[in-house]
């Protein structure tokens, strides 16, 4: 176990303290636990039992749990075209891009299909970061041939491309923003079963094969978005660790981070039943919900795992047994964040992404500038989890000792500072991470335009710790965590 040792100074000790004191105290403490207690008599300002119930201020009082299916195991590709037949498809589109479909996951999708005799085609011009453009390309692409399933056999990027596919298949005539996220779109629910999706991930990163969520660019807005809602989830995740032996190492890292800041975010999301408002029908609970009992073991598992295993990844392309390890982090984080949610690192990551200022990130075979998913979300973490810290130390200790941290004498008022340091350290020897905004091309003068294009995140941010409810407030806050980003 690694000892990491932290000085902050006296005035971050002190700060540290206040804001541990400010959200944890007891609640059995009158003045505390009630704002409206005075120590003086009830007042006609109470509300009597008979005075009408506010909805949009009640918390919620359950959580649901959704996931896709899931088969895991080497080799698992090959039965994806029984399970087609088994489904009685009897027209499947194929989604992939121009990288996957030269390899040998594509290539035993297809011969699946063409055993059983079910009819395909194939739409492969999948963009590695959709944009809004790319993903009605696709959808253009779906609706006329009208299929009875989709397939999609790729990264995050493609399973979410396919989503969207199926979605906007089934609802012909819906607009593209009818369904995107509030307040960018109108947020609606999806009403209806959509057909059936299989997903075959050749990374381990997004775990998008377990879940209802599909990301995108929104380039008018200058902001990454997306949809969110169980019926998005695909029907069957197969997990084959043979398709990521092919992953480059630059890709295992990203990937792997995203899965590292799924796990951290879903884990010290605030708690399911301090999320407002409470749903008045249940097809608006949101999909991220907040931390819950079931969602936690996952996503402890996950980070847990991901500090093991993503180094050994990294290093060494032929250590089978960390990739297969990393595919079922992945998939296990998934399954944590897709009924928990993800907070700040997220919310921050669609900006920095979408803005990019010319970054290319090395490794990675596009003829454009990308700043991968996963280290968008990284690049803020240090930041981030030192803010959120004194809303449960507890539970950002037990974070810390996943890194290997000995937390046995580490005040609960320096659990920031300790988390902090250990997830620095962390990036610092997995190599060639950017080490802060700055190493991305960003400069202090675009700070204000990330914390606008952050604003809208609002059904991440709902789900942060300690982060102000009062806008100015609030982007005071997020100034703060790019500022402290810039390098660490």
């Amino acid at each position: 176990m690694t000892s990491i040792r932290v000085a902050p100074s006296a005035a971050n000790r002190a700060l540290n303290l206040l804001r541990t004191v400010q959200y944890t105290h007891p609640p059995s403490c009158p003045c505390h636990s009630n704002p409206n207690h005075h120590h003086h008599l009830q007042s006609n300002h109470v509300r009597r039992l008979a005075t009408p119930v506010d909805p949009s201020r009640q918390k919620e009082y359950a959580f649901e749990m959704a996931a896709s299916s899931i088969r895991f195991g080497p080799g698992a590709t090959r039965e994806v075209g029984m399970d087609f037949a088994n489904m009685k498809a009897k027209r499947v589109c194929i989604v992939t891009d121009q990288n996957v479909a030269k390899l040998d996951a594509m290539k035993q999708a297809v011969e699946g299909l063409t055993k059983e005799g079910i009819e395909f085609t194939v739409y492969d011009k999948v963009r590695i970061e959709p944009k809004d453009s790319s993903v009605k390309d696709a959808i253009a692409f779906a609706k006329p041939y009208n299929p009875d399933a989709f397939l999609a056999v790729g990264g995050g990027s493609v399973i979410d491309t396919a989503k969207l596919m199926n979605l906007y298949t089934c609802f012909p005539e819906a607009d593209f923003l009818d369904f995107v996220n509030a307040p960018l779109g109108k947020g609606l629910p999806v009403t209806k079963a959509l057909r059936p999706l299989v997903a075959v991930p050749t990374t381990a990163g997004t775990g998008s094969e377990t879940t209802g969520t599909a990301i995108f660019d929104l380039v008018s807005k200058k902001a990454k978005t997306g949809i969110a809602h169980r019926n998005l989830k695909p029907t069957l995740g197969i997990c084959d660790p043979l398709n990521t032996r092919t992953m480059p190492s630059a890709v295992h890292a990203s990937s792997g981070l995203d899965v590292l800041c799924h796990s951290l975010e879903s884990w010290t999301a605030i708690p399911y039943n301090e999320r407002t408002p409470r749903p008045t029908n249940p097809i608006n609970r949101p999909a991220y919900q907040g931390a819950n009992p079931i969602s936690d073991i996952f996503s402890l598992q996950a980070l847990r795992s991901t500090v093991k295993y993503l180094p050994r990844a990294v290093r060494d392309p032929d250590d089978f047994e960390a990739q297969s390890q990393m595919l079922l982090a992945a998939t296990l984080a998934g399954v944590g964040f897709g009924n928990a949610g993800v907070h700040l690192c997220h919310g921050m990551s669609y900006p920095i992404s979408s803005q990019n200022p010319g970054y290319k990130h090395q490794g990675y075979d596009v003829d454009h500038p990308i700043i991968p998913h996963g280290v968008s979300v990284a690049v803020t973490a240090p930041a981030v989890f030192r803010f959120t810290a004194a809303s449960n130390p507890d539970r950002h200790l037990a974070a810390a000792e996943a890194f290997g941290v000995d937390i046995s004498n580490v005040k609960r008022e320096s659990a920031g500072e300790v988390l902090g340091e250990a997830l620095a350290s962390f990036l610092v020897k997995l190599g060639d991470q950017p080490r802060g905004l700055k190493d991305l091309g960003f400069k202090h003068e675009d700070i204000d335009s990330l914390v606008e294009g952050t604003i809208p995140q609002k059904r991440v941010l709902m789900l942060a710790p300690t982060l102000s409810a009062e806008l100015e407030r609030e982007r005071e806050e997020l100034r703060g965590l790019l500022e402290q980003s810039m390098e660490y």
